[in-house]
């Protein structure tokens, strides 16, 4: 299995609405991936409570099958209709893959 965690920072008026609602766009967007990509076991969108300076603002985390469903997601139609959305959106992205 893999867990692929994403941790984002986002711009001031991200879309020309605040990072709030540009975050809960995001949130519900990327929750509707949910069962819909062979490989993705499980995906949570967060939104930081803490909002400390070394936080990031908006995480995902997800699991997957192995390393070739990670690429099936990061392939697939339904996450490429979001990412430029997201892209676009952000101002720092961190990535972390690891096996278990």
């Amino acid at each position: 299995m893999i867990k692929h965690l994403v941790f984002w920072k986002l711009k001031d008026m991200p879309h020309g609405i605040t990072k709030e609602e540009c975050m809960r766009v995001i949130q519900t967007r990327m929750h509707a991936l949910r069962g819909q990509i062979p490989g993705l076991l499980a995906l949570e969108i967060g939104i930081d409570a803490s909002r400390n300076a070394n936080s990031s603002e908006l995480s995902l985390y997800s699991e997957f099958e192995s390393l070739e469903a990670l690429a099936v997601y990061q392939a697939h139609p339904l996450h490429q209709a979001i990412a430029p959305y997201v892209a676009d959106a952000v101002l720092e992205r961190r990535v972390v893959d690891y096996e278990v």
